[in-house]
């Protein structure tokens, strides 16, 4: 690998790292539990994984310079590696989500602008 990709690379686990910080601390103030950050499942990762009164959330975070691209950064094969992600993380976590579950995408733009969509997608559109 060169050097140059391998910096990107870094830049980059660097940039999501702290976009996942931003949007687990914008959780948290809407009273949101974290109950797993970068959940490895046989199907791929989950950015976060948070409950509220019952309510289970898979949250993907995008980060990227503004929100406009962030929210065209999900497309069809990566919602569909989260719902298989998601139904082994259920699968391992039994007892969550009693109120029912969802998917929300939480944008971070470079100056630090977090926005969340929230029930972004459901089982049927992957």
């Amino acid at each position: 690998m060169d050097v140059a990709r391998q910096q990107r690379g870094v830049r980059a686990d660097r940039t999501g790292r702290g976009a996942e910080d931003a949007a687990a601390a914008a959780l948290a103030a809407y009273g949101w539990t974290v109950l797993a950050r970068r959940a490895r499942t046989p199907a791929g990762e989950l950015d976060l994984v948070a409950e509220r009164e019952g309510l289970l959330a898979f949250v993907e975070v995008k980060a990227r310079p503004s929100l406009t691209e962030a929210a065209h950064a999900l497309g069809p094969r990566q919602r569909a590696r989260l719902v298989a992600a998601a139904e082994c993380w259920l699968a391992e976590n039994p007892g969550h989500g009693t109120a029912g579950m969802r998917f929300d995408v939480l944008l971070v733009a470079a100056d630090g602008t977090v926005r969340r969509i929230t029930d972004a997608f459901r089982l049927g559109d992957a």
